[in-house]
């Protein structure tokens, strides 16, 4: 199947800009907004907060969103793709309207630190802090701690999938469910036959891909590390059932599949699908892409 025309439509007209990877990361970060958001109608939801909270080197900050005032409501807590580097609560408010609204449930949007100015372990230090307060702090906003999720695309699925194996190892909180959504599972170290089919013309690039986890790490060996490619995990026993959904047209298509075999393979219940049409970060243009609404609804 051929890639989505409106997404080829898309690539199509940014084909003469300058890599991602040849700017100053304060101007890709001052141009996050245009390229996350855009004129789509925006799931209403009952209640929007933004709070301090604290966190391993200071305060994190997180935004709650609230389907209703009712208690008792299962909560996802969500970390933003990023490449490490870029994006924040803003560029994904959209997509925590759209669960909270459309899965009736409060969602806690995770402004974890970034890199180059804080490298690994900072950010996923700050995801299983977070993670830790929402546990234990989720009913004072109409959560119930005892259904708790994490979810996370690119990126932030490297920092759901952490967190999970963080609260299996550390007697963290008890987490009922794990969304990776086009997850970072593995250092370009290890690469496969997706980084480099997709790394070119398909969005996402396998040398801006490079350029994140340079400026994410301070050494490349740290990419062995588990909190920073969980695939490397000695086991997956253990972990909360798994959605894992990829894409055709992602250089990270197969490292998101290789994890979703890995839980599979050590006793995890999962669920996986691949969106045949669609390429990284495609979950941005709800409203816009009919496949892209599909998967979220």
């Amino acid at each position: 199947m051929s890639l989505h025309p409106k997404i080829q439509a898309m690539i199509d007209k940014g084909a003469g800009l300058p890599p991602l990877e040849s700017l100053p990361v304060a101007t890709i970060r001052a141009g996050d907004m245009a390229r996350y958001t855009f004129d789509a109608p925006r799931d209403e939801v009952a209640d929007v907060s933004d709070r301090h909270i604290p966190g391993p080197h200071g305060n994190i900050r997180i935004r709650i969103y609230r389907p209703d005032m009712q208690d008792n409501r299962p909560v996802v807590v969500f970390f933003h793709g990023s490449g490490f580097v870029i994006c924040s609560v803003e560029t994904h408010d959209s997509i925590c309207r759209q669960i909270c609204a459309r899965a009736g449930v409060v969602v806690v949007s995770v402004d974890y630190r970034l890199a180059p100015e804080n490298k690994f372990p900072a950010a996923p230090d700050d995801c299983y802090a977070a993670t830790r307060w929402v546990a234990a702090h989720a009913a004072t906003f109409g959560g119930d701690p005892a259904r708790l999720a994490v979810c996370g695309d690119s990126a932030g699925g490297t920092m759901a999938a952490v967190v999970t194996q963080r609260a299996r190892d550390e007697h963290g909180p008890k987490i009922a469910a794990q969304m990776l959504i086009y997850p970072v599972t593995d250092h370009y170290s290890g690469e496969r036959p997706s980084f480099s089919q997709r790394g070119t013309g398909c969005g996402l690039t396998r040398s801006a891909m490079i350029w994140f986890w340079d400026l994410y790490l301070s050494d490349p060996a740290q990419g062995a590390h588990p909190h920073a490619s969980p695939i490397r995990a000695k086991s997956l026993a253990g972990l909360p059932k798994a959605y894992v959904f990829t894409a055709e047209y992602d250089l990270l298509r197969d490292e998101g599949e290789d994890y979703a075999q890995r839980l599979k393979q050590a006793g995890v219940a999962v669920e996986m699908l691949r969106y045949d049409d669609m390429n990284h970060g495609f979950l941005n243009w709800v409203g816009l892409v009919d496949r892209s609404t599909q998967a979220m609804d």
